[in-house]
């Protein structure tokens, strides 16, 4: 079986720790890459392309400083080769506004992130799971 690549971008130190202690002995365990700000996001995801290993999930916040999670998966949906990259946000609001404005830009999938560990913890299992095991995507190369 391949190794599963995952993108997960998050300007909070903390919950990037919690993510890759959830993510760690996750069954399947995917290689996490981790960006702290939209435009390193973007980096490394154009890299990634001109590598051809291009992540199979981007798990994405949606409220950072200088390039939002918005911008961010506008400007992944806008770049060619990106488009079709599965990019689920995951993030600290319920509010109604924030999840529809995401998938009115192309989101995956919205989940707000649980305040308990072990939740959390499940949450991203779920998700790691679903999206680099059981979904299918279409690929590109």
């Amino acid at each position: 079986m391949n190794t599963r690549r995952i993108l997960l971008v998050d300007d909070n130190h903390n919950d990037l720790e919690l993510a890759l202690t959830a993510l760690d002995d996750a069954p399947g365990r995917p290689e996490v890459q981790v960006a702290s700000s939209g435009p390193a996001a973007l980096q490394l995801l154009r890299e990634a392309r001109a590598a051809g290993c291009l992540p199979d999930l981007v798990l994405l916040d949606l409220k950072m400083p200088q390039m939002d999670g918005l911008a961010v998966l506008d400007a992944i949906r806008a770049e060619p080769g990106l488009q079709g990259l599965p990019v689920v946000m995951l993030t600290t609001s319920g509010e109604g506004r924030d999840i529809r404005d995401c998938y009115a830009h192309g989101a995956s999938g919205y989940v707000v992130k649980p305040l308990d560990f072990a939740q959390f913890r499940e949450a991203l299992r779920t998700i790691q799971a679903f999206w680099t095991s059981l979904n299918r995507v279409p690929r590109t190369h």
